[in-house]
C-alpha cells in the first residue's frame, strides 16, 4: 500500500466542523467561484456551474447532454439517403445508460441541497429544474420499465425544492401573490401526480404538500395587505366595536374603490 505523505489536518482545524456553518462559497485557484462544504470528517468541494464535480464524461459537460446529442444525432436527417431521422424510434437508454445518469443526478441533489441552505434560489432553481428534465428523459426513453420508474419516487421531493426556491425569489422582488401562485401550482401537480407502489413515494408526497401548505400560509399570514385589504380589515374592526359611522365611511370607500376599478 503506497501511502503519501498528506496531511490534512491543518486544513480541517483552520474550519472546524459546525453543522450550521457547513457550507461556504469561496474562490478557485483561477478566481472561479466554488462551494465548500466541511464534513464531520473532511471538506467536499463543488463547482457551482457546470457538473458539480468538474467533470466532463463523453467530452460533454454531463452525460445528460452527451445522451441529448445522441438523441439529437439519430433524430437527424440523414445526409446520405435523406431519410428523417425522426421516423426512428428505437432510441433507448440501456440498464447502464441510465445507472450512469442516476449517479449523475445525485451529484446534482448534493450540490442544490446546500445551494438550498445558502439560500442561493437562482442556482436550486437551476439544478433542481435540470433534474426534473432528467427525471423525465429516463421516464420516457429508458428501455427496462424499473429505471422508467426509479426516479419518479422522489418527484415529489424536487417539485418541492424546485417550487419553494422560485417562491423565495419572487419573494426577494416583493412578489408575494406570485410566490403563493407558484406554491399552489405546485401543490396541486403534486396532488394530481399517479399513484405508485412506492412507499418512499408517498413519504415524499405527503412531506412536500405539507411543507409547500406550510410555506404559502407564512406567506400568506405576512403579505402585506393590499389598500382594499386593509379597508375591508377596518371596517370588520369597526362593525365589532360598533362604530358605525366609521363602519359607512369605509363602506363608501370600498365601493368607489370598486367602483373605480370597473371604469378602468
Amino acid at each position: 500500500m503506497k501511502i503519501d505523505n498528506v496531511d490534512l489536518r491543518s486544513l480541517l482545524v483552520s474550519w472546524p466542523y459546525d453543522p450550521d456553518n457547513a457550507v461556504r462559497v469561496a474562490r478557485g485557484a483561477d478566481g472561479r467561484p466554488i462551494m465548500q462544504v466541511r464534513t464531520p470528517l473532511g471538506i467536499e468541494q463543488y463547482e457551482l456551474d457546470g457538473r458539480p464535480d468538474g467533470r466532463h464524461p463523453h467530452d460533454m459537460e454531463s452525460v445528460l447532454d452527451f445522451q441529448y446529442a445522441r438523441l439529437a444525432a439519430m433524430r437527424a436527417p440523414k445526409s446520405v439517403s435523406g431519410q428523417d431521422g425522426d421516423l426512428k424510434t428505437s432510441f433507448r437508454l440501456s440498464a447502464d445508460d441510465c445507472a450512469e445518469l442516476f449517479e449523475e443526478s445525485v451529484l446534482y441533489y448534493y450540490r442544490y441541497l446546500h445551494l438550498f441552505q445558502i439560500q442561493d434560489w437562482a442556482r436550486t432553481v437551476r439544478d433542481t429544474k435540470r433534474n426534473l428534465e432528467l427525471f423525465e428523459f429516463v421516464r420516457r426513453y429508458a428501455r427496462r420499465k424499473e429505471d422508467r420508474l426509479h426516479l419518479e419516487q422522489w418527484r415529489p421531493y424536487v417539485l418541492r425544492m424546485n417550487a419553494v426556491a422560485r417562491a423565495m425569489l419572487e419573494l426577494e422582488a416583493r412578489a408575494h401573490n406570485r410566490a403563493l401562485a407558484i406554491l399552489r401550482e405546485t401543490i396541486a401537480q403534486i396532488e394530481a401526480l399517479p399513484e405508485l407502489d412506492n412507499q418512499t413515494h408517498e413519504i415524499e408526497r405527503e412531506r412536500s404538500l405539507e411543507a409547500l401548505r406550510e410555506t404559502a400560509a407564512n406567506i400568506e399570514k405576512n403579505r402585506p395587505l393590499s389598500e382594499r385589504e386593509q379597508l375591508e380589515r377596518e371596517l370588520s374592526k369597526a362593525v365589532e366595536t360598533e362604530k358605525f359611522e366609521r363602519a359607512a365611511e369605509l363602506r363608501d370607500r370600498i365601493r368607489v374603490m370598486d367602483d373605480h376599478g370597473k371604469l378602468s
